[in-house]
Formats: structure tokens, sequence, C-alpha cells
């Protein structure tokens, strides 16, 4: 039957025992006073799915996975010209998964703890299936005999994920993911060490001045120790503000995309963030600062003047 119908009809109904029942015409339901049939098609119709004997099987702890998600499934890129570029990058090697996502303007990279298995296994995953992934753990949040792993399996062009009573099965992306380690700076000019929430507070405030489309911020390092965010607009004026920060090297500035710059501060969990630059052209590096326990590097591309 069709799935949208169903679960549009299903969400208005009270809270309440809901009576399902299959005859000739269709799917009976009915719930309190609310009653309909709903019209289907044969079963036979729908495709086989044929099981997946996965070669290599990995386990991830549930909360490890969905925090990655949520740090890297908002830069892959929506455009299809690309399809490498619209899922996440998953390696496998030595008791580590790297997972990493780019849309040509900015990239993710977290590493998280997995089990093990001898070799080097990597994939793209759409992003479609890792947010239904993440959809699912939602649902089981407050199940207190939910389990705390998730188990990943990979076969031919096709990747498993077990979660309790769900199982995802999802075809893999074709195709080569860049080589993103080749943007990431091997050393840096300035490193400003500064409080995440201070950041976010100034960009917003700065960004309501950035020119529309464009979405432009400055952001200039003084050696005094001091980050002013600027930001103008023919037809509205403009806005600057300052934060006292950590300054380690020169005196620098760049312009950004706020609304890319933000999306990485939204998933970084400590409340002091580092930023590391080397010129207004080059890329701009943020993570989190002295933080052990949360691997994760965000790069934005610069806008040039």
């Amino acid at each position: 039957m069709p799935s949208k119908l169903f679960y549009d009809f299903v969400s208005l109904l009270p809270d309440e025992r809901v009576d399902i029942d299959l005859h000739d015409d269709g799917l009976f339901i009915a719930c309190a006073k609310a009653k309909t049939t709903i019209s289907g098609m044969s079963p036979s119709e729908f495709p086989l799915i044929p099981p997946v004997a996965g070669d290599v099987k990995f386990t991830i702890n549930v909360n490890d996975l969905k925090k990655a998600l949520s740090q890297t499934l908002f830069s892959t890129a929506s455009n299809e010209a690309r399809p490498e570029l619209t899922g996440v990058y998953m390696k496998f090697k030595d008791g580590i998964l790297i997972m990493a996502s780019t849309d040509s303007y900015r990239l993710s990279e977290v590493s998280i703890k997995s089990s093990s298995p001898d070799g080097e296994y990597d994939v793209i995953v759409p992003q479609r299936t890792l947010s239904e992934l993440n959809r699912v753990f939602s649902v089981f949040k407050d199940d207190v005999e939910a389990s705390d792993s998730v188990s990943v399996e990979l076969a031919n062009n096709q990747i498993v994920f077990h979660y309790g009573s769900v199982e995802l099965i999802s075809r893999t992306i074709e195709g080569v993911f860049p080589d993103y380690k080749m943007i990431i700076p091997n050393k840096f000019e300035t490193k400003v060490i500064v409080d995440k929430k201070d950041l976010q507070q100034a960009i917003k405030s700065v960004s309501l001045f950035s020119k529309q489309g464009l979405y432009d911020v400055k952001m200039t390092v003084g050696a005094e120790g001091t980050l002013t965010l600027f930001a103008q607009d023919s037809a509205r004026g403009k806005n600057d503000v300052s934060l006292r920060c950590e300054v380690e090297g020169k005196e620098n500035e760049i312009t950004l995309n706020y609304r890319y710059v933000l999306d990485g501060l939204n998933a970084i969990t400590p409340e002091k963030v580092e930023i590391q630059l080397n010129d207004g052209a080059s890329p701009f590096v943020l993570l989190p600062h002295n933080n052990p326990t949360e691997k994760f590097l965000y790069i934005v591309m610069p806008i040039r003047q």
C-alpha cells in the first residue's frame, strides 16, 4: 500500500488502539471513531530482497555512530553531478572507522572506534541511507532494552546495518572519493582558541548584514588577542563584533560563508574551539580544542574577494 498515505493517516489518529484488517477491497483501519480503507497493490509486485551475506563484519557503538553521523551528514553534496559526493565515505582500518563527507565547499572528517577485522576496507554510503539509520536510532532511543551497538556488513556493492530487530540494506555508491587529505594543511600561520558559544552568537549577529546569496562574513585575527567579524551590505548597512581569544602566530584575515561555519560549530560539543589559518586564499580549519575524545575536523574553503 502507499506508504506516505498510510503514514499520514495513522499520524492523525488518536492515541488509542488501532485495528487493521485485510479485506478484498483493501486494508481496513479502525481507531476510535475513525475508519477508512486504503487500496493497495498485489504483494506479488513487491520486489524480492535477496539475503546479503557480508564478507566483512564490524561492530560500532551506537552513540559514537550517532555523533559521527551528526558531524558528517550535513556536508554531503545534494547535486547528483558527482554521485560520490552525495554520500559519506567510510574507511575501516586498525579498529578505527574514519567517516568523511564533502560538497567541495566544505569537508567534515571524524574518527570513532570499531571492531577490527584484518585488512582495510572503504565504502561510500548514500546520505539517504545514513539519514534513515539515524531515524532508526531515534525510534529506539527511549527503549531500555535497545542494543548499545550496531553491526555493519560489507558485501559486493551493498552494505547492511543490523540494529535490534531492524535490518537496513543499501547499495553503496560506485566511484572514487576525492583524496581529501591533500587539502588539509599540515602547518598553519595563525591559531585561534575561542569560546564556541561566543563565536556562534557573534556570527549570527554579523550575518544579518551579509550579502544575500553570498553569505559572506570577514574574519580578522589581531595579534593582540582579538577576533573581529564584519559584514556589510549596501542596502542594509554594516556590523562588526570583536571577541577576546587566544592567538598564536601572525595577524590574519579570511572571508567565509557564515552558514558553513555555523554548521561546523553546531557539530562540535566542547566549549572551546580551535581555528587554524594560513591566509585568505587557503582553507579555514575548525576543530575542538584540546579534546582527545572528539576527533573531528572541519574545513571550509574561503570566499575569494
